[in-house]
């Protein structure tokens, strides 16, 4: 039909296979299809299953040949150029907003390009996304029914606070993002307990008022799905969308993740009457009231995602333990790789690390020996994850208009649709420089080292000028996609530092190492 897009995307959870099982990646699976224009992005021919995302048909798996790891090629056709034509500004401004999105519980959005090449007979946008290979919180739920198995509380408060700290994130932004489509197909669990919301796509909200559904067109809705008809609010596409639609959203599914499945008809359908039944099983009252409170029919009344994280079923004060991994995560790029295991080697263990003393009865020792440095390590791992966040402890996001930095063409490009240039999202860890003066005094050669999360080391060097400013070099790296942006304060504070030391030692030292 004239006019209409063809979704065909995912934050898909689960690969296709057969009735055995897992089984060995054949040839014809791990053949290329296609490459991004950069060439980067390896589309492969096997295809993932988009379980019930709406409006979604097939995606497939893709090659990041930079990280060597698996991601999601999605893409969206238009069957009209013309329809594409119209849509496409907007397109690409919402692309680009949803590449400033980065939150430790939010499936990662990589890159996207639009391809308009005459040889296509549809125009389409490409984007890569993170791939999410443990499968999404419905399956999870269904195999622990399955096994007559009931939810712990405990993963029950842990997940909770992780979607309320994602939806917290996007409904600060500026302007705000709801999400629009949280359902328990969308929420995702990877191996080590870190819980992931996806299709955060659905919609972007502009300026305060809903971005038009380019995207979409003329597919059908996605609230036309009897099986997920649910999960939405009863003004649900009939009045502005807003915050308060992810809230309800967010109720049915910490009512599922309690009780394991809310019992529908013979229709498949879920009804009002089954989601207050479901309400009054839970045992405790204050799951009960929680669930009760983001799920009520006037939209005024719902909680925010940020009161919810301080009701009382989930507001616990942070431990200082808590606050104290958070701080050695934020300042990790000041130390070394191993001065934890260094550190942890030098005390005594029996020596006193802490003491409770009580008037009327006996203290509490809590010698070295209590901690095992290998939970700790895993602890800080789980901490840098995203699995025990700071409840309200972020900044909104404010999202870019328009940025520069994805106007720029590329001259390696191999289609007419250059990408837009990428941005860097990795975190730096650590920081090393070293500076020397030339021959002639006139200028400092720069050495920069920076170890980012993922292991990367990069070694970049520069001239530096005495006019030459600590800001202004690390906002040049964040511009050439060296840093994240994230970083540049941080760089500039610890270049600032270098320089200073170096420009004040005397001519006869010629170097200074930060």
């Amino acid at each position: 039909m004239d006019g209409t897009v063809r979704i065909t995307m995912t934050m898909s959870e689960e690969r296709m296979s057969g009735s055995g099982g897992k089984e060995e990646e054949s040839e014809d699976e791990s053949e290329i299809l296609e490459e991004s224009p950069c060439g980067r992005w390896q589309k492969r021919k096997e295809q993932l299953s988009q379980g019930n995302v709406p409006g979604m048909e097939t995606a497939f798996l893709a090659m990041d040949t930079e990280e060597g790891v698996e991601v999601v090629w999605n893409e969206v056709q238009f069957s009209d150029k013309k329809v594409f034509r119209i849509h496409e500004d907007r397109m690409r401004e919402m692309f680009e907003n949803l590449m400033h999105v980065d939150h430790p519980n939010i499936v990662k959005f990589h890159k996207y390009w639009l391809d308009t090449r005459e040889s296509q007979s549809r125009a389409r946008v490409i984007f890569i996304t993170e791939y999410m290979s443990s499968g999404s919180l419905k399956q999870f739920l269904k195999k622990t029914k399955k096994n007559h198995k009931t939810m712990n509380v405990k993963a029950w408060k842990r997940w909770c606070t992780q979607i309320l700290s994602a939806l917290s994130y996007l409904h600060s932004c500026h302007p705000p993002i709801v999400h629009g489509n949280l359902t328990c197909d969308t929420i995702f669990i990877q191996h080590n307990g870190l819980i992931k919301i996806g299709s955060v796509w659905h919609r972007l909200f502009v300026n305060g008022t809903v971005f038009p559904e380019a995207i979409y067109g003329n597919v059908q809705h996605h609230w036309d799905d009897a099986t997920n008809q649910h999960y939405f609010a009863p003004e649900y596409g009939v009045a502005e969308d807003v915050c308060s639609i992810d809230i309800y959203a967010f109720g049915i599914c910490t009512l599922e993740m309690a009780v394991l499945e809310i019992q529908a008809n013979v229709d498949t359908v879920v009804s009002k009457e089954a989601i207050t039944n479901a309400v009054q099983s839970l045992d405790d009252p204050l799951m009960k009231e929680f669930t009760q409170s983001c799920v009520r029919t006037d939209a005024k009344k719902r909680p925010t995602a940020h009161d919810l994280l301080f009701h009382r079923v989930l507001f616990e004060v942070h431990s200082l333990k808590l606050l104290a991994a958070h701080c050695f995560i934020n300042y990790q790029y000041q130390l070394h790789d191993n001065c934890l295991e260094e550190k942890t080697r030098t005390f005594d263990p029996n020596g006193v690390m802490a003491e409770i003393r009580h008037v009327d009865r006996p203290g509490v020792e809590i010698k070295y020996s209590n901690v095992s440095p290998l939970e700790l390590d895993k602890f800080l791992e789980d901490v840098k994850n995203g699995i025990y966040p700071l409840m309200n402890f972020q900044r909104g996001l404010t999202m870019p208009r328009t940025l520069s930095i994805f106007q720029e063409r590329m001259e390696t490009v191999r289609t007419p649709s250059p990408e837009p240039q990428e941005m860097e999202t990795r975190k730096v860890i650590q920081m090393h420089c070293n500076l020397e003066v030339n021959e002639g005094g006139t200028r400092s050669q720069l050495s920069l080292l920076l170890k980012m999360d993922d292991k990367l080391q990069r070694q970049l060097n520069c001239d530096v000028l005495p006019t030459d400013s600590a800001k202004d070099l690390a906002s040049e790296l964040v511009r050439y996609a060296f840093i994240s942006e994230e970083d540049c304060e941080k760089l500039a504070v610890f270049l600032e530092d270098a320089l200073s030391k170096h420009r004040a030692r005397p001519p006869t030292e010629e170097s200074s190492r930060a």
